[in-house]
């Protein structure tokens, strides 16, 4: 059989402008960790790595979105440094951080799947889906920190939660608008 251009549905097409774009939220991912703003009062540091999660579970979906995320992670865990700060290596998963890098993945999945399920996207729409995709990382990311700093679940609300809720409404607020204007 040989194969045929012309017959090709442009599926095809799609995929690859997909895991392009994939590959490209995977990189934005590795460099919003490098914006790195340590806190006083907690190990996990302020980064714009949520935005670009959110983003692209968003606008890719939730096949692509989830696909990036875990390029993301797998880079850095064979050790490209593309955690926060600079930090590879499966050891970060077991850190304190190491809960919320796994939510990305499953935020990336659901806010993916919320977005496909809508035939018009506004600010609204977006910014609610993105809204479970944040309580997602952050009940990863809680979790792990309170198993490996051994915190009551009061100390890791202050510690991992609290100190990020206005910030990363702020830049899910932005992402949810540019969701709205561009589609892959």
């Amino acid at each position: 059989m040989v194969y045929n251009p012309s017959s090709d549905t442009g599926s095809s097409t799609t995929d690859l402008k997909k895991m392009v774009f994939a590959a490209l939220f995977s990189s934005l991912t590795a460099v919003g960790a490098y914006v790195k703003i340590p806190l006083p009062i907690t190990p996990v540091p302020v980064t714009m790595q949520v935005f670009f999660v959110l983003l692209a579970g968003c606008i890719l979906g939730s096949r692509w979105g989830t696909i990036s995320m875990i390029v993301y992670l797998l880079l850095g865990i064979v050790g490209f440094p593309v955690f926060s700060g600079g930090s590879s290596g499966l050891g970060v998963l077991f850190g304190p951080t190491g809960g919320y890098l796994i939510g990305f993945i499953f935020a990336a999945f659901v806010t993916g799947k919320f977005s496909e399920t809508i035939s018009h996207r506004s600010l609204l729409k977006n910014s609610l889906h993105m809204i479970v995709g944040l309580c997602i990382i952050y009940i990863f990311g809680a979790f792990r920190l309170m198993q490996v700093a051994d915190l009551t679940f009061q100390q890791t609300m202050v510690a991992g939660v609290l100190p990020f809720i206005i910030g990363d409404l702020i830049t899910l607020l932005i992402a949810a608008f540019i969701a709205t204007r561009y589609e892959v």
